[in-house]
Parts: C-alpha cells; sequence; structure tokens
C-alpha cells in the first residue's frame, strides 16, 4: 500500500452555498479550479469540482462552524471565495470569512443592509422606486398581507397574514400583497454601473403550508411579456441602487410586473438560481464575469443568447428511495449521489429544457419531469 499522500490539485476559487452545483458549473465553464462546499455534494456537483465537501446540517442552512472549520484545511488558506444563496440572513458568517480570505462578492454591510426589509424599504422610498408596503402588523384583520422572513430565499417561507392577535415570529416581517406576475433580473454591477444579463419568469410549486414555494424559472424572456417601458424603468431602478449601495458582481432584482405598473420586491446581492438559464454559450463563463466585476471590470456587452431555457425544481410529494441504478438524464442537474433517502417536500433534482420561447420551454421541462418519474417508477414523487 502506498504512503504516499494525495495532493489535491490548487483551486482557483472555493464556492460555498446551499447548493453550489450552479457555481461549480460556471466556475468550470470559466476555466477555473474549483472547490464546492454546500449542504448537498450531489453526484453533478462532485463530478465538476476538484473537490465538493458536504457541510453537516439538520436544517436547510449553512452550519458556520462546520463552514469555517472545512475553509481552514491549508490547501484552501487563501484562495478565493465567492457566495451563493445561504448568508442573505447571516451577515455576521459572511463577515467572519472576509477576515480570513477574498471574499468576492457583496461585502457583509452591504448584505444586512439590502436585507434588512425596513432598512431596505426606506431607501426604496428615498430612491423614489416602487416596493409594496411593510409592517410588523397589519392595519385590518391580515387580509392582504403576506408573512416573510427577514433574508430568507426560495419562496418556502411566505405564508397568507393571519389575524392581528396573532403575533409574528421572531425575524419576520408582512409585506402587503401586490398585483402582477414575478420578474427577475440578473445583472453585474461593478460598484458603480451596471450591465443587464437578461430578464427571467418564476413560478410557484405550492405545497401544504408552502403556497409560495419557489417551483422554477425560463428566460431569457424578451422585453415584450415585460412592456418596454417597464423593462427599461426596472433597469434604472437598479442602476441606481447599484450606484447608491455600491453593488459588485452578480446580482439579481425581484420584480412583480402587470398591467397597472410594476415595485421592486427585493435585491438578491448574489449570484442565484438563474445561474442555469443564462451561463451557456455563446455567453461567456458567468462565475468569470462575476469575478471580474467585483475588480471593477464590467464587459461593454454580452452576446445574446439564442431561444430560451427552463430549470424546474421537482419536489418528492412522498418519500423517494434512490438506488445505484438510478440513471439520470443529461438534462437533469442537482442529483443526488445514491443510494439516497428523498423526504416528501425535499427536492429531488432539477430538470432544464430548451426551447425557442418561454412557454414551451416551460412545457419541455414539464414532460420531462413526468418523463424521469414514468421511467424511474417515480410517479409517487410527482
Amino acid at each position: 500500500m502506498s504512503l504516499t499522500p494525495t495532493i489535491l490539485p490548487k483551486s482557483d476559487v472555493l464556492v460555498v452555498a446551499l447548493s453550489a452545483r450552479a457555481l461549480a458549473a460556471s466556475a468550470r465553464r470559466s476555466g477555473l479550479g474549483v472547490t464546492a462546499l454546500d449542504l448537498f455534494a450531489d453526484a453533478d456537483t462532485a463530478a465538476m469540482a476538484d473537490r465538493c465537501l458536504a457541510l453537516p446540517s439538520r436544517r436547510v442552512r449553512l452550519p458556520g462552524l462546520a463552514l469555517r472549520r472545512a475553509l481552514a484545511a491549508p490547501d484552501l488558506r487563501g484562495v478565493p471565495l465567492v457566495y451563493g444563496a445561504g448568508f442573505e440572513d447571516r451577515p455576521e458568517l459572511l463577515a467572519a470569512l472576509e477576515r480570513d480570505r477574498p471574499v468576492l462578492g457583496n461585502a457583509a454591510g452591504t448584505v444586512a443592509r439590502l436585507k434588512d426589509p425596513f432598512a431596505f424599504a426606506a431607501l426604496l422610498a428615498r430612491l423614489g422606486i416602487p416596493h409594496p408596503e411593510i409592517a410588523t402588523s397589519p392595519p385590518d384583520d391580515g387580509v392582504g398581507w403576506l408573512v416573510k422572513r427577514a433574508g430568507a430565499s426560495g419562496g418556502g417561507h411566505i405564508r397568507p397574514a393571519g389575524r392581528r392577535s396573532h403575533p409574528l415570529p421572531a425575524g419576520h416581517y408582512l409585506q402587503r400583497r401586490m398585483p402582477g406576475r414575478p420578474v427577475s433580473l440578473l445583472f453585474l454591477a461593478d460598484g458603480r454601473r451596471v450591465l443587464p444579463v437578461g430578464f427571467s419568469r418564476q413560478w410557484m410549486a405550492p405545497a401544504p403550508r408552502q403556497p409560495f414555494r419557489y417551483g422554477g424559472a425560463v428566460g431569457p424572456l424578451p422585453v415584450a411579456p415585460i412592456h418596454e417601458g417597464f423593462a427599461a424603468a426596472m433597469t434604472a431602478a437598479v442602476s441606481r441602487i447599484a450606484a447608491e449601495v455600491g453593488l459588485v458582481g452578480l446580482n439579481s432584482a425581484d420584480f412583480l410586473a402587470g398591467p397597472g405598473g410594476w415595485c421592486l420586491l427585493e435585491i438578491n446581492p448574489r449570484p442565484g438560481a438563474t445561474l442555469d438559464l443564462f451561463d451557456r454559450p455563446p455567453m461567456p463563463g458567468l462565475l468569470g464575469l462575476h469575478m471580474a466585476a467585483c475588480a471593477g471590470d464590467l464587459p461593454k456587452a454580452l452576446p445574446p443568447l439564442a431561444g430560451c431555457r427552463a430549470a424546474m425544481v421537482v419536489y418528492a410529494r412522498t418519500p423517494v428511495l434512490l438506488d445505484s441504478r438510478m440513471r439520470w438524464p443529461d438534462w437533469t442537474a442537482d442529483r443526488p449521489c445514491t443510494p439516497a433517502h428523498i423526504p416528501a417536500g425535499a427536492p429531488l433534482c432539477t430538470v432544464l429544457a430548451d426551447a425557442a420561447d418561454p412557454a414551451e420551454a416551460r412545457r419541455v421541462a414539464g414532460r420531462r419531469a413526468w418523463e424521469l418519474f414514468r421511467r424511474h417508477s417515480l410517479a409517487e414523487a410527482a
């Protein structure tokens, strides 16, 4: 038996998120060596990364102590870090990471400012940007209001408000319901200016006690479904915010848009779920563009993408046992290592589909999800 120690390749970048698969894929497209740390260590994440480490957690939350211990490995010291979803309600953890290594993205103080709902609402009011009213208690019996958890993502935390006599849980707030369809803008920023990457549309996958759970997204959207004037105004609003708070790198802005107008719901100050829609040829690797933008370098323009892509999250409705015979189609992502037990309500995988327009891309993704269930006898999880 050889006693020669295994020498791992030196990574160019660390990516850390609740799920780091899309970031790892983008790093590879950008020609970077990557170490991925997340909660799942899915099979496709591991296949793309030089190293893929699972962070043990009993909840869908990044475990701060385990993360810091993993990052203390000698060969990871000083390696730049790019973060995705999971730090919006953990600015103190992000600040601790910033003390140990270069963090390529928005600073912890910027994240805290944008994810504090009342500070964010005050900023939008000062900049004259439409935003839903927020409160700590509704002025009526709760009709027309939503309860949200500050700093949360994914939509599973959102629910209709109850009567005023029911106190809000700690860390939650109320937001008035507004008309319109969800629209998101992915954009690059260099601390002063922004460069739009593209608009996308999201949909929900309602579940018991989670009526606003995230279901997927499709994009890029042509401007016509949004309204050309709205698209320009949304982009201008994002530009004002970016200049005000010094946003850098890849970010996204979530809006509601309808016939009567639009409003801004939130800024996600990090790369997000819509990477899957836009990080494809002829677009350069978006993680590379993110890192360059963090250093103040924005490209003059980005190449247009042909067609649309849908990314649909497939959830298990009942517990699913995946064994080693499972063969994932090429159009799936976030593939659990087998054997695996997927609890009811947990994500099973992501289905991707390309088509000429947004409606067809979403239809193809839905058909592929059912094909996955049929082929692998998972119909009870649909």
